[in-house]
């Protein structure tokens, strides 16, 4: 497969949470994610195994979301994808308890793709806009 064919496998099965075991067949056995919080990079070392589980708490956290790709642009070995994450506050979010309301992610990555699989990624997600709808959708509900 090629890398955008991979990519685009990756978010209808994996990312989107339709089939997050999958991973296995799209991702190497060790994934370097390059991440941002609070504006310093951090680099977690994912594998297929951890990355599922780590889909199966978003799910736990905002439900069946949908996943948007909005933009994909493929450069040689490599994939941007921007994408619009739309959920339910179904389950405990940094702190914040559910509120039934949704929540939208906004978030962009470059996908790093050899020997036919993700085996690294630079990721960025707009934290400070879902903290802003956590604390919205908290007052709406009187939490």
């Amino acid at each position: 497969m090629k890398p955008e064919q991979i990519v685009r496998e990756f978010f209808g099965k994996v990312r989107s949470g339709n089939n997050p075991d999958y991973s296995n067949q799209l991702m190497a056995e060790q994934v370097l994610a390059h991440q941002i919080v609070s504006e310093e990079e951090q680099i977690v070392l994912r594998t297929p195994k951890d990355y599922a589980e780590h889909v199966r708490e978003m799910i736990e956290a905002y439900g069946n979301f949908s996943i948007d790709i909005q933009e994909l642009l493929v450069d040689g070995n490599k994939v941007y994808v921007r994408w619009k994450q739309t959920g339910t506050h179904v389950g405990e979010i940094d702190g914040y308890k559910p509120t039934g309301l949704p929540v939208i992610e906004m978030a962009s990555a470059v996908y790093r793709i050899e020997n036919e699989k993700i085996s690294e990624y630079w990721i960025q997600i707009d934290r400070s806009g879902i903290q802003k709808q956590l604390e919205c959708n908290k007052n709406i509900k009187g939490s």
